[in-house]
């Protein structure tokens, strides 16, 4: 419960379409896009705190002068950061130039990112360390402009070794292996491809060296580099990326995994991977700002020219589900009405478990993203509490109805986190002592007699729960506790983006591993398991299956939750304590249009997902704490 997930990316481009010196005649400043861009990643901050990095590239400039300008931090508050050392050095600039910096062509022509096209990231690592090296936008540098390719995005491949393999069949000496690197250097090889082939022709017609730069920056066939380079692509992805003459794009997966959104109108072109952040920068209302379409990218040429290319065949559409419950912003319109359903589709079986009884039911949450699906539980009971009112009106219990008339559904914040305390300061053997005390609760507003229903979003590793919460919680002395997740028992390792690759994290694997070792049936299913997924990974991607499925499949549901609630539950804990998990078919009937369910059913949308779910149980059996891809 409220376990730390480092997860998603966040991702920000942003085309200016007319000079700087429109943006300082309609909206007062040359900063326009640079303030903008700002805005843009603040208001992603919940996708990335790891990192952020901002590129800007001039168009149009002259020989000899510079026109990438890059900068990257890993700060603890990266954007911040970021931005007050870029306005820093404009402050030393007005400084010294006081009359030439109210000109927008002098600052275009002498100041880093003052150009046309912003290319921002948010970064959460999902793998490996936090230097400055792993943070995004990544440069691939030529002397050419059209050969400079600068990437971002928001993605995992499952497929890196097969990546890499091409890279080097290609002659390429890669410098490390990582999904960024193979992608960034696999456009980048057909990235100079589309330009020779262009030189060639070219020079045929007997063009200058001079005239042949300028035709191939107009004529560069963008579509044609992103479909060659993404052929054999496995995973989620939204790729954002600009050339060094300024053609940009971005393309999403062809079962739109992971979000990208975008808006145009004859000022700005802008992408980002979330909706609100757009409707807040710019003002403009959610019906205006459309869903890149799964598989296609969009194209902003040099000369402003916007449109659409299919790259990958769409495929059935899988958008991340969790992504709706955990990760995205909550001030999305259809996601806070999607996250309240999910809490209000908790109703029935939280009432099955108090008995109906809401006059001594205390219902309470986990701060953060799980709020919305609350009020949605609220909404719900005080339904269910009005419902009740009426039964005993109808049946004439007059004396039960006066004493409920005046009844509501008793709502308080029980547990509270405490942000301030750090347990990385004290030693190994004494952290569990500090890790008992991150949360604390509210004394005073509940009795001996109460059941506590409190809820979060989702229960992934359960450490937090069983080293903290239900510790405190204990402390009140309750009746019962049941705590409730509104997204269902996380099952299987993501693979397109989220930092969930290690199966004996997830405590509803830990439950199953531990009901099937109490009977040798079950012992013998764990092995047989252990060699089917060995054996599948003899063979390639797409001959396999998802063998972890054989595990859960002797147990129903409720059985995998009561071992969950055994595991969670330590000696120490006198109050009984239950748990309560959202169903998938309730998750589907909130996230209609986000049925990519990876995580709870093992229905992998890409063949390198049941590789990557095979690769974790042998991992996991093999005691190997790697990355399954």
């Amino acid at each position: 419960m409220s376990d730390h997930i480092k997860h998603e990316c966040g991702i920000a481009l942003l085309r200016l379409l007319k000079p700087l010196s429109y943006y300082q005649k309609k909206y007062g400043t040359a900063f326009y896009g640079l303030n903008k861009m700002y805005l843009l990643m603040q208001k992603q901050v919940n996708r990335g705190q790891d990192g952020a990095g901002l590129v800007n590239i001039k168009l149009n400039t002259s020989p000899g002068t510079p026109y990438i300008s890059r900068r990257r931090s890993v700060d603890q508050n990266s954007i911040q950061d970021l931005f007050l050392k870029i306005g820093d050095n404009f402050k030393k600039i007005k400084a010294r130039y006081p009359k030439e910096f109210q000109n927008s062509d002098w600052l275009k022509e002498n100041c880093s990112f003052m150009g046309e096209v912003f290319l921002g990231h948010l970064r959460y690592g999902t793998y490996g360390g936090n230097s400055i090296t792993q943070c995004h936008p990544f440069l691939r540098q030529n002397n050419w402009k059209s050969r400079n390719l600068v990437l971002a995005g928001n993605f995992n491949m499952t497929n890196v070794d097969e990546l890499l393999n091409q890279l080097i069949d290609l002659g390429q000496h890669p410098k490390e292996k990582s999904d960024t690197v193979t992608i960034l250097e696999k456009i980048g090889h057909f990235t100079d491809e589309e330009n020779a082939r262009l030189y060639n022709q070219y020079k045929s017609e007997n063009k200058s060296n001079t005239e042949i730069s300028k035709l191939i920056e107009d004529n560069l066939d963008l579509s044609n580099i992103l479909t060659s380079a993404s052929k054999k692509w496995d995973g989620g992805y939204v790729l954002s990326g600009v050339l060094g003459h300024g053609d940009a794009f971005s393309l999403r997966d062809p079962h739109g995994i992971r979000p990208a959104y975008y808006y145009q109108n004859d000022e700005i072109v802008v992408v980002t991977s979330e909706r609100p952040v757009i409707q807040t920068a710019f003002n403009v209302s959610a019906e205006k700002i459309k869903e890149l379409p799964r598989g296609q990218a969009i194209i902003v040429k040099k000369n402003g020219s916007v449109f659409f290319q299919e790259i990958l065949k769409q495929k059935s559409r899988k958008a991340c589900s969790f992504e709706r419950i955990y990760f995205s912003r909550g001030n999305d319109a259809e996601i806070y009405k999607e996250r309240k359903k999910l809490g209000r589709l908790l109703l029935n079986p939280i009432l099955e478990k108090i008995n109906n009884d809401l006059v001594n039911t205390v219902v309470s949450y986990i701060p953060n993203t799980a709020e919305t699906a609350f009020y949605g539980l609220l909404s719900g009971m005080e339904d269910a509490l009005n419902q009740q009112k009426e039964a005993l009106l109808k049946t004439n219990k007059l004396e039960e109805l006066q004493s409920l008339m005046h009844q509501k559904i008793r709502l308080e914040k029980m547990a509270v986190k405490d942000a301030k305390l750090r347990t990385f300061i004290t030693a190994d053997n004494d952290r569990d002592g500090l890790v008992g005390h991150v949360y604390d609760v509210t004394y005073g507003i509940s009795k001996n007699t109460d059941t506590l229903v409190i809820l979060d979003d989702s229960i992934v590793r359960g450490t937090t729960l069983k080293k903290s919460i239900l510790r405190i919680l204990d402390r009140l002395k309750l009746k019962k506790i049941i705590v409730v997740s509104s997204a269902p028992q996380i099952r299987y390792p993501d693979c397109y983006g989220i930092d969930m690759a290690k199966l004996g994290d997830f405590i509803a694997f830990k439950a199953v591993i531990s009901l099937l070792k109490k009977s040798e049936k079950g012992k013998k299913i764990i092995q047989e398991t252990y060699q089917n997924c060995q054996e599948a990974l003899t063979k390639p991607k797409e001959e396999q299956k998802n063998h972890l499925k054989d595990l859960y499949a002797p147990f129903t549901d409720q059985e995998i939750s009561i071992e969950i609630a055994n595991l969670l539950k330590t000696d120490n804990i006198s109050t009984d304590f239950d748990i309560v998990f959202q169903t998938v078919e309730n998750l589907h009937k909130a996230c209609p249009n986000h049925t990519g369910d990876w995580y709870f059913t093992g229905e992998y949308p890409t063949f390198g997902g049941n590789m990557v779910a095979n690769k974790s149980f042998v991992y996991y059996m093999e005691g190997r704490t790697g990355r399954a891809y």
